[in-house]
């Protein structure tokens, strides 16, 4: 007799569990809940979206105050699945949710518990089938130097959200994915996108646990496993980070869900480089943050598959056992007394001249987005931008009136004069006095 599915998850994850992953070391109960609680108090924002990654490491945590994350959970029911509307759009006229937007609610559903076989939970999934084809058909149509429409980031992430919904995934959008991680395509300039490669091999963990597949296909996915693992494990610097402090979360919830074991030196480096940008209050950005939770909790995005659901007339039954102050999070701290002068370089190749040079007074501690404000308030030099609100926080989509053109696959990168990559978003990185900061239209 063939043994049920369920049974099957349920054994793989147990075994997994008495395995001594990549966890944290014993006595730091306190950073831990502090970052829990950080999250929780992003949730009482209402002038801000919801975001699903936030929820997801709330689910992930061990520690809960129920009636918060139900309202957050419905918030974001109300961004996805407005009641009036048939298929999911965000309200208050923004756009359709793109790959990654939609495989994150996704995730979200499945770590709330919610019935996905409801007629609006199933079009949900319906359309995420439908994003990755398209994507798909996008790395077809160029197949040399085949890109998704959006990037491998977001087409790891969509494949990982139906494989943990139990949906069969097309094998065709499988081997994009595996054809692509092997090819390199997480490169450029022989630097390695560390979170895209995190976020591929959580697909291919999960997708070979399932029992859908041809043994060709899980075969090629357990090599694919194990490229994976060589290559993040490769990108750790001398200080321990894979990649960079703000990709080396998912690169170790990736550890974990491979069951890469606490003994190999990889993993209490990382977690000790983790656990020390924590202390020092570096996880602000709230997706970056709430990557993290799960890592603190020795989990990972595959876990949501084998999560159990306590339920009582659909609502996840969990004991309360956290306690929030009446506190607001502390803000960020500017000296109006103290000023410092910020050079700003905008450069749009292959022009030699700068679009912009000029030196810019902003107070101590001002973040980089405050001193494009400055800029622009300016009279005598005129600077002008715009933003796009991510999940990540505000994106520079267009400076001096420069901006992407349909199909152009360009961006502003932000650099340290003259080449140091700024790993940080606007919102979230502060310059220092003296500093030369670029904005340069780059293509990747």
């Amino acid at each position: 007799m063939e043994r049920p599915r369920w049974l099957s998850v349920f054994l793989l994850h147990s075994l997994f569990a008495a395995i001594q992953l990549c966890e944290i070391p014993s006595g730091r109960t306190h950073e831990i809940k502090a970052l829990n609680k950080e999250l929780l108090k992003l949730t009482e924002d209402a002038s801000k979206q919801p975001n699903p990654s936030v929820y997801l490491g709330l689910r992930l945590s061990d520690h809960h105050i129920r009636e918060r994350e139900s309202q957050y959970l419905q918030r974001l029911k109300d961004v996805f699945q407005p009641s009036s509307i048939s298929i999911p759009t965000p309200a208050s006229g923004q756009e359709q949710p793109n790959t990654g937007q939609l495989a994150l609610y996704l995730l979200a559903l499945r770590a709330a518990c919610q019935d996905m076989e409801t007629p609006l939970e199933r079009q949900l999934v319906t359309q995420l089938k439908l994003h990755l084809h398209k994507e798909k058909a996008s790395i077809v149509a160029h197949e040399n130097n085949g890109r998704p429409l959006t990037n491998y980031y977001q087409y790891g992430l969509g494949v990982l959200a139906l494989c943990v919904h139990n949906k069969k995934v097309d094998v065709h959008v499988i081997s994009k994915l595996v054809a692509a991680e092997k090819r390199g395509r997480f490169e450029r300039e022989s630097q390695l996108f560390v979170d895209t490669e995190a976020m591929a091999g959580l697909a291919f963990v999960c997708l070979e646990r399932a029992t859908f597949y041809r043994p060709e296909l899980v075969a090629e996915l357990n090599q694919a496993v194990r490229r994976v693992k060589k290559m993040i494990l490769q990108a750790q610097t001398p200080n321990g980070t894979f990649g960079n402090i703000y990709s080396s979360p998912l690169a170790v919830q990736f550890l974990i869900a491979a069951g890469v074991k606490n003994k190999e030196p990889e993993c209490p480096n990382g977690m000790a480089a983790l656990l020390g940008r924590l202390e020092e209050g570096g996880f602000r950005n709230p997706l970056v943050g709430s990557q993290l939770l799960p890592v603190l909790h020795g989990k990972s995005y595959v876990d949501i598959a084998s999560m159990e659901c306590h339920t009582k007339e659909g609502a996840v039954e969990e004991a309360d056992s956290l306690v929030l102050g009446t506190s607001a999070p502390e803000p960020r701290v500017t000296s109006q007394d103290t000023k410092i002068t910020v050079h700003l370089i905008v450069k749009r190749p292959p022009r030699s001249l700068p679009l912009y040079n000029e030196f810019v007074r902003v107070p101590a501690g001002s973040s980089l987005l405050d001193v494009l404000k400055a800029a622009e308030k300016r009279s005598f030099k005129p600077f002008s931008f715009e933003t796009q609100e991510t999940l990540s926080g505000p994106m520079l989509t267009s400076v001096m009136g420069v901006k992407v053109r349909q199909g152009e696959r360009k961006y502003w990168k932000i650099l340290q004069f003259p080449h140091t990559t700024v790993e940080q978003g606007i919102a979230d990185y502060i310059p220092q006095d003296g500093e030369s900061i670029v904005l340069k239209f780059t293509p990747w």
